[in-house]
């Protein structure tokens, strides 16, 4: 076999295969009218680069006239024909400092690169593949300086967009390089407290540089004395810093303290907040009254002598605030004189159009505060009354509701033209329920969202207070909480309460830094974070990190919007308000934060940071 002729044993020069390559490069120097004509057409690619090919032809210069067939397994995105590789050609052009435009080849490519790297062999050495591979190398670097100093946001990406926008925005981009970026809301700093948050957290992280240790294992001691000092109401005053915080008892008595809330009913087999959207949670779990009335009725008379508790509690200034949990919504109740307010204040979300129906059959008197600071800030824009109703104004310039019986002779009416036509039997019209929705179209659309806020005032409170004991929507009628009582959390105890703690922990794990690994220690708490209990975990965090710590907050979205401020008119004196809630139980410190008015509006604190003992957060 080895006398065969053309036969390398080796496989270095394949006799048959040389032949070939041979009798093709013939057959394209043949082509060279075809090649020209397609380089003069505006859709022609640059010479030696096969269109729809990843790459440059090899020895193309010897066979300059040549065309190649079109690559059936070429992706078009990976060709220089495609928009992108073209308009980010032509950003390098504009972008990069000496550099006119694109030459992968002939001896401009390769006098630019021997430029570059002296070192590099001299141009007569270089066969022209090498000298194509060594352009589209120093081509690849440029275009990757140009995309990292023209570097867009995520959110602002190219990518994103079609490839027709891409052209034809990419180059306006890439050929000023100081484009304006929106700047990021800046964080306050400075401050030495930050504004008061009325919204109810599910979690709060905690992180420092310094161990969490001192909230680890409490022995059986401080354990009973932080649950003594908190039915007491006893204040800690702690030191500005504690060197040695693990050691420190008062500090993680404190720290017990801090943990403490009150909640009905309590069923140790079910987590009872949040209730919104808690039905994949709770299904599955054993449920007794879920089908006997009688046990049903016997939860719901606990839980209103609770409930009732709880109020005359708030009344007397006793309890500071509480929290009124269903399915559907959450009820704040506050004191007289916090958040500023002059007397008690109920704030509702979400509401629908028909829980405020159901108010206004009480006779219960709200407001949606959100939607008069859009009037106050929009006099021209309309929106939807609490009652449903557009308001008008008469001659004096008093508002005066519209007449309803007018609107319906009115509705009556519109289709009188349909009677001199004689069609009124053909054509069929809408019913009365039809033209009260799309009458109402404008109220129902605010139900479920943070604007459909209720707001509550004074004494209609009270019967407030009655309408949620009676209403039989606070409870769900089928479902995982069918037959359970709305969840009642509070600072302070009321009758048929139950003692319960977040629940905290602490871990470390390893940072990569610059000069190589650092500890970073974390503080998870969990449960139904009150604003008392954010506020004195931070002071207990202020003193024992040594002034320097971050902190995750973890919203229940539906309550975010506590935050809007409930004056109207008047102001009650902020030292009359502190000396009347005194006995409340809370610390002296944050009682004075929760006195102050509330500033978030509908948002809630998202992030807190301390260094060297100042506050910066963000919302």
């Amino acid at each position: 076999m080895s006398e065969l002729a053309g036969y390398s044993p080796s496989f270095k020069r394949p006799a048959e295969i040389m032949r070939l390559r041979r009798k093709r490069a013939r057959s394209e120097a043949g082509l060279g009218s075809g090649r020209s004509n397609s380089e003069s057409s505006p859709r022609g690619g640059l010479s030696g680069v096969r269109r729809f090919s990843p790459g440059p032809l090899r020895g193309s210069e010897s066979r300059a006239g040549g065309v190649k067939r079109r690559n059936p397994f070429a992706n078009i995105e990976n060709t220089y024909s495609s928009p992108r590789k073209r308009t980010t050609s032509e950003c390098v052009s504009e972008a990069v400092p000496g550099r006119v435009s694109v030459e992968p080849e002939g001896e401009n490519a390769t006098l630019r690169i021997l430029s570059r790297n002296p070192n590099r062999t001299k141009p007569e050495e270089l066969d022209p593949f090498t000298a194509r591979l060594l352009g589209a190398e120093a081509l690849s670097k440029d275009i990757k300086k140009v995309q990292e100093a023209c570097s867009l946001p995520e959110d602002e990406s190219l990518f994103e967009e079609d490839l027709s926008s891409e052209a034809q925005t990419a180059p306006s981009l890439i050929a000023s390089p100081r484009v304006p970026i929106p700047a990021l809301q800046e964080l306050p700093s400075g401050c030495t407290e930050f504004p008061a948050d009325w919204s109810l957290k599910t979690r709060l992280l905690f992180t420092s540089q310094l161990p969490f240790t001192w909230a680890e294992h409490l022995k059986a001691q401080e354990e009973a004395q932080g649950l003594s000092q908190h039915c007491r109401a006893a204040v800690s005053t702690l030191p500005h810093s504690i060197p040695e915080p693990r050691s420190s008892s008062e500090l993680r008595c404190a720290f017990q303290q801090s943990l403490v809330y009150w909640q009905h009913p309590s069923l140790p087999w079910l987590q009872l907040f949040p209730r919104i959207g808690a039905e994949r949670r709770l299904a599955g779990k054993c449920a007794p009254w879920a089908q006997d009335e009688a046990l049903q009725q016997l939860l719901m008379s606990e839980w209103s002598v609770s409930f009732t508790s709880l109020y005359n509690l708030l009344r007397s200034r006793l309890c500071p605030y509480f929290y009124l949990c269903t399915y559907q919504f959450t009820v704040l109740f506050r004191a007289a004189g916090l958040a500023g307010s002059e007397g008690i204040t109920a704030l509702i979300s979400p509401t629908t159009r028909g829980l405020r129906e159901a108010m206004k059959m009480e006779g219960i008197e709200f407001t949606l505060p959100l939607l008069e600071e859009r009037k106050h800030r929009n006099p021209g824009v309309s929106e939807p009354s609490p009652d449903g109703e557009q308001e008008s104004e008469d001659g004096d310039g008093n508002p005066a509701q519209v007449n309803s019986d007018e609107d319906d002779d009115e509705d009556d009416g519109g289709f009188s033209w349909l009677e001199e036509m004689g069609v009124q039997d053909k054509i069929k019209k809408p019913d009365t329920i039809s033209i009260k929705l799309c009458k109402e179209h404008s109220e129902v659309r605010l139900d479920h969202k943070p604007e459909s806020v209720v707001l509550v005032k004074g004494t209609n409170t009270f019967t407030l207070l009655n309408f949620l004991i009676n209403c039989k929507s606070v409870v769900a009628a089928a479902g995982a909480q069918a037959g359970l009582p709305p969840t009642l959390l509070a600072p302070a105890a009321f009758r048929g309460a139950t003692m319960q703690t977040l629940k905290a922990r602490s871990s470390n794990v390893k940072m990569q830094v610059q000069t190589g690994y650092r500890d970073q220690f974390s503080l998870e708490i969990t449960g139904p974070v009150m604003p008392h209990s954010l506020h004195n975990l931070t002071l207990l965090l202020k003193s024992a990190q040594q002034g320097a710590f971050s902190t995750g907050l973890y919203t229940h979205e539906p309550t975010a919007v506590f935050n809007t401020d409930p004056r109207t008119q008047g102001e009650c004196t902020k030292e009359s308000v502190l000396q009347d809630l005194g006995g409340c139980g809370l610390h002296p410190e944050t009682l004075q934060k929760l006195v102050e008015p509330a500033v978030l509006g509908k948002s809630a604190l998202r992030q807190l940071d301390m260094n060297e003992y100042k506050y910066s957060w963000k919302s």
